[in-house]
């Protein structure tokens, strides 16, 4: 069972930059994907990053590209999300996660998630 851990949440006025992190308890290299989703109050959690674990591959969601920045070390078990320019509408818990299959947008496609950390964007 591979756990993973966020770190990197905060408070941040608009245009701020946060690097979010998330260390998997063990090697990655079982795992196809890892991704990024955050999940406002009263909305369905949503995708808004992921990479292949094998080669780099990256994907985002269209309101997140050319402002946020997924990235994995493989060394470290870690994945990292760099967020430029944040946005209220940012403001979310955003949680890791990881999995098997195709990198994707649906929560089905992973198998292990974090608990989430908190990101409030202040105008």
């Amino acid at each position: 069972q591979v756990q993973l851990a966020e770190s990197g949440g905060g408070s941040v006025q608009v245009g701020g930059t946060l690097t979010l992190s998330c260390e998997a308890s063990e090697s990655t290299g079982n795992l196809n994907c890892m991704g990024w989703f955050r999940q406002a109050p009263g909305k369905e959690r949503e995708g808004v990053a992921g990479i292949y674990t094998y080669d780099g591959r990256v994907h985002y969601e269209d309101s997140v590209k050319g402002r946020f920045t997924i990235s994995r070390d493989s060394a470290k078990n870690t994945a990292y999300l760099q967020m430029n320019s944040l946005k209220p509408e940012d403001s979310a818990m955003y949680y890791c996660a990881a999995g098997s299959n195709l990198c994707g947008m649906s929560t089905g496609r992973y198998n292990y998630w974090g608990q989430g950390t908190q990101v409030t964007v202040s105008s």
